[in-house]
């Protein structure tokens, strides 16, 4: 479970960032908290993949969410 969670997080964190890079360089900015913002998503998604051994496939990926989800609602 432990693996879903950082998957699900890291997804979630490195999909937010694409707002703020897009916004960054609308305004001629460097996107210096977008880049933070993917590297800890892609770290996270990282250990999640090592701490499986099998891996994820695409279609795994809303099985985690939901299990993920499905844990902290019940």
């Amino acid at each position: 479970m432990n693996n879903d969670l950082f998957l699900v997080f890291g997804l979630i964190i490195s999909g937010l960032a694409i707002p703020a890079i897009l916004g960054a360089l609308v305004d001629s900015r460097v996107p210096r908290g977008a880049a933070i913002m993917i590297m800890i998503g892609g770290g996270m998604i990282a250990v999640a993949l090592m701490g499986k051994p099998s891996g994820y496939t695409f279609q795994e990926i809303p099985q985690a969410f939901t299990r993920v989800i499905g844990k902290y609602i019940n």
